[in-house]
């Protein structure tokens, strides 16, 4: 059955970024299943046929070395595992490369790590080439580097839920759409007698984290966490997310349909700008700005800049120009931006009114600790309703 609101969010859904989970792509022994992966070239062909253009970010090289290779059990150490996904990984883009390529089409391979799109000029790049991509009418397959990436080394992007997220925001793609091997979320536990899925998902607050039941084991490293976590990511930047069972053979036609499956997430009407996007979730923050409640409110609701005598509290080590996070005293983040103030001058100037600034410092050369156009605010859930600080 369709419904108008998903109709009119897959009607400007374009481009569409859908991202599949090892369960989906592997059976039980670890390799590959030949109908997944047809089933997933079938539906990009159609949609791409009617005009839309797809990115898919997938999972599985690990899982399909695993299979290629004859073992039973993902290995342990870091270098096998590695070893492990780059055998996999040329597994995985030959047979999307045979489901296109019998209907016309070509895979691309993409793989990053978190460097990449933490680098200001390497984003853009990314973003060109993908674009690009899609002009010659190829289908970009991304993963994560698992060859190179170490998440000790902050190369991570944690799973392949918030890389998808990453890649949608990059491109100010619509529609998300992440494929699992559950149907989307449930409200309670799938196993539960009365379990439903819900179908719409208007505001992500701490009752929708609350649904999030994961069995974690076997291959996979997702679960409905983090597809909760890259679904708040979507709908912050200002677009929209769809989680469904990547086994139904026309789960993407149904959504590009506008029909009712799986659960939708919405959030805000207005598309954050790209600067803006790739400020609040891609770039690397230096540190963190601990603010009180009544400047968060400013920031969130009025759309304000953060002053001095806002802050409270701040830490690591960072320069004039750095992106920091914004946090609460409680310690929950909500907004990244460009710091005027090193961390060196901003520690003597903690709660101070701007007119103070020069006679603690012997100069003022802003009056804004963070400024309103080089902020991002990515989490407005809660938002405490207090009277404002002095931040203006």
């Amino acid at each position: 059955m369709t419904d108008s609101l998903r109709t009119q969010i897959a009607s400007v859904a374009d481009p569409i970024v859908v991202k599949v989970g090892t369960r989906v792509l592997t059976g039980s022994d670890g390799l590959l299943d030949p109908h997944r992966i047809e089933s997933l070239g079938h539906q990009i062909d159609g949609i791409a046929a009617r005009g839309r253009r797809v990115v898919l970010v997938s999972s599985g090289a690990v899982g399909a070395g695993m299979g290629r290779l004859g073992l039973t059990k993902r290995p342990t150490e870091l270098a096998h595992l590695q070893a492990v996904a780059a055998i996999g990984q040329s597994c995985l883009i030959e047979a999307y490369e045979r489901a296109l390529r019998s209907r016309g089409r070509h895979a691309a391979q993409v793989l990053l790590v978190a460097d990449d799109l933490q680098d200001r000029a390497r984003y853009l790049n990314i973003r060109n080439t993908l674009l690009a991509l899609l002009d010659l009418g190829a289908v970009p397959i991304i993963n994560e580097n698992d060859t190179v990436s170490v998440e000790e080394l902050r190369t991570s992007f944690g799973d392949n839920d918030r890389l998808a997220a990453l890649v949608a925001t990059l491109l100010g793609a619509p529609l998300l759409v992440l494929l699992s091997d559950v149907e989307g979320l449930f409200d309670r536990h799938p196993s539960e007698q009365g379990a439903s899925i819900v179908s719409h998902v208007a505001r992500i607050d701490a009752s929708v984290a609350g649904l999030a039941k994961d069995s974690l084991g076997g291959l996979s490293k997702g679960g409905m966490a983090s597809k909760i976590a890259a679904a708040r990511i979507m709908t912050e930047a200002g677009g929209s997310c769809v989680v469904a069972s990547g086994r139904d053979d026309d789960v993407l036609e149904r959504i590009c349909r506008g029909d009712d499956v799986g659960t939708l997430f919405t959030g805000r009407s207005e598309t954050m700008p790209a600067w803006k996007r790739w400020l609040g979730w891609s770039a690397d923050a230096r540190g963190t700005v601990v603010v009180d409640g009544g400047a968060r409110d400013a920031l969130i609701a009025g759309g304000r800049s953060l002053l001095a005598a806002g802050v409270r509290n701040l830490s690591g080590e960072f320069v004039a120009g750095d992106v920091v996070s914004l946090a609460t005293v409680d310690g929950g983040i909500f907004a990244r931006g460009l710091v005027n103030y090193p961390s060196g001058d901003l520690q003597k100037i903690v709660g101070l009114r701007t007119e103070r600034i020069a006679e603690v410092l012997g100069y003022c050369p802003y009056e804004e600790v963070v400024h309103r156009d080089n902020l991002a605010v990515i989490d407005r859930s809660e938002a405490p309703n207090r009277p404002c600080s002095q931040n203006s």
